[in-house]
């Protein structure tokens, strides 16, 4: 898959430690610095780090010019099912639902751009070197943690009641409830979504997900030491509509 380069930008595989020591600084700053999260949160290092790092393959979006790391994220990649207990997102949701899926499944976590960036070629550019990789790799299911920035959920009552009304994913895949404090927006909320709303406060990864026939699990997980919600979210790939793989590709080529 690597590398990319695309315009002003360039998608790589970290390949040395400063490398991942590069996209866990980016981290902290995007998920500890500047979310609010509290104290727990923070490290003398000015690292955001956990176990599941050394486990995952960690893809890095640079300025080609100036080599400045403007997003990053990580894959681990599972052969099938059965290896879903392995995940990042088992530890927040029940997910004997997918045990028995047939396939190779890619987890993308920690997905994050610099705060000061704002161009979005920097997004197209991540899920161009993404398709890249679930096209080679032969990835039949694209998942992971989409977050909001807040635990409390009035903030975001117009988007969780949109997923609940368009998104949510198949009974036979629907996670089950594992964390200890979640919000069941699919049985408590009883709103009409405004769309307009709705899609102002959908988080923009979670919205390109949802453009790929993406789906949502019924409940948000609440994760006060980073402050934010989080749903578990789906893609299969062979569910993607055409147009939208046209796209991907395009930018991957």
């Amino acid at each position: 898959m690597i590398p990319l380069l695309k315009g002003r930008y360039t998608a790589r595989f970290a390949e040395t430690r400063p490398d991942i020591e590069a996209a866990q600084r980016l981290r902290y700053l995007a998920f500890i610095v500047g979310s609010g999260a509290q104290a727990a949160g923070l490290r003398a290092d000015g690292l955001e780090a956990d176990d599941f790092d050394a486990l995952c393959r960690h893809v890095l979006i640079e300025e080609r010019k100036t080599g400045r790391l403007v997003c990053t994220y990580r894959f681990l990649d599972l052969a099938g099912g059965a290896d879903i207990a392995r995940s990042y997102s088992a530890q927040f949701y029940g997910l004997d639902g997918l045990a028995d899926f047939e396939g190779r499944m890619l987890e993308m976590g920690r997905f994050c751009i610099h705060p000061e960036a704002r161009d979005p070629d920097i997004l197209r550019v991540a899920w161009g070197a993404m398709t890249r990789y679930v096209d080679e790799q032969e990835i039949a299911l694209l998942f992971g943690c989409s977050s909001f920035h807040g635990t409390e959920w009035k903030d975001h009552a117009d988007a969780l009641a949109m997923l609940k009304h368009r998104h949510l994913g198949p009974k036979r895949f629907l996670p089950k409830v594992k964390a200890p404090n979640v919000f069941k927006f699919a049985a408590r909320l009883r709103r009409k979504p405004d769309a307009r709303r709705a899609m102002l406060k959908m988080p923009p990864l979670l919205k390109t997900y949802l453009m790929m026939g993406g789906w949502v699990s019924d409940h948000a997980v609440v994760d006060r030491d980073l402050g934010t919600m989080h749903v578990f979210t789906g893609v299969e790939i062979n569910a993607i509509p055409p147009a939208r793989k046209k796209f991907l590709r395009a930018v991957a080529g």
